[in-house]
């Protein structure tokens, strides 16, 4: 999928509703995503975010096994899980059934309204998934829609063949892309909503965009 609606920009709201996931499950040094940005934790900011969106009706955040202490100060909805890596995270914490979106919580600067137009791709695709691509064929794993139960299933046969990059579910699903820089040309700021925290630098970017 990548072309665009004139309608990129309006609210289309729909009797249909979704919850979507934050994924805070840190496998590397700089991942945390307790950072302070403009005295805000990152991952209240993407929560806040996308509780702006018409269709997430509920926001889920799933944390490492004994850091509930930690998140529950700053989300609504932590969801502790014992696992080895964000993989075997996702597979333990997420439904079986229903539609999702999924985000890494060191993303403080999606857009509300990219959320909501996304959401009414994927419900009209038809397709397990709906996830943005950029030119060079990146894929925004974490920045996308998914049927629970297709999801599940990706994560189980990444499991079962010990992968260890989240972007091995890409192998095990029947997922349409849109093109973020087709997007991008309507409004600018669909670029900002895959922009992740990872320095010093990227925290001042990111406080900039707030």
């Amino acid at each position: 999928m990548t072309k665009t609606s004139k309608n990129l920009f309006k609210s289309t709201l729909y009797p249909y509703f979704m919850h979507a996931y934050i994924l805070a499950f840190p496998e590397r040094r700089w991942e945390n995503y307790l950072i302070p940005l403009n005295d805000e934790p990152l991952i209240r900011r993407v929560e806040q975010r996308l509780r702006l969106a018409k269709r997430i009706n509920e926001v889920y955040t799933i944390i490492r096994k004994g850091d509930l202490r930690k998140y529950s100060l700053h989300v609504s909805n932590p969801v502790e899980v014992k696992a080895r890596n964000k993989i075997e995270a996702l597979y333990k914490a997420l439904p079986t059934y229903g539609e999702l979106f999924l985000v890494e919580g060191n993303m403080p600067l999606i857009m509300p309204f990219l959320v909501n137009y996304l959401s009414t791709l994927f419900l009209d695709s038809g397709g397990e998934a709906l996830i943005p691509s950029w030119t060079d064929g990146t894929l925004e794993i974490t920045h996308a829609f998914y049927d629970a139960r297709a999801l599940k299933s990706a994560l189980e046969a990444c499991l079962s063949e010990n992968e260890r990059k989240l972007s091995c579910i890409k192998e095990y699903l029947d997922y349409e892309t849109i093109s973020i820089e087709e997007l991008a040309k309507r409004n600018p700021k669909v670029t900002l909503s895959f922009f992740k925290v990872k320095n010093s630098f990227d925290l001042r970017f990111a406080s900039n965009g707030i």
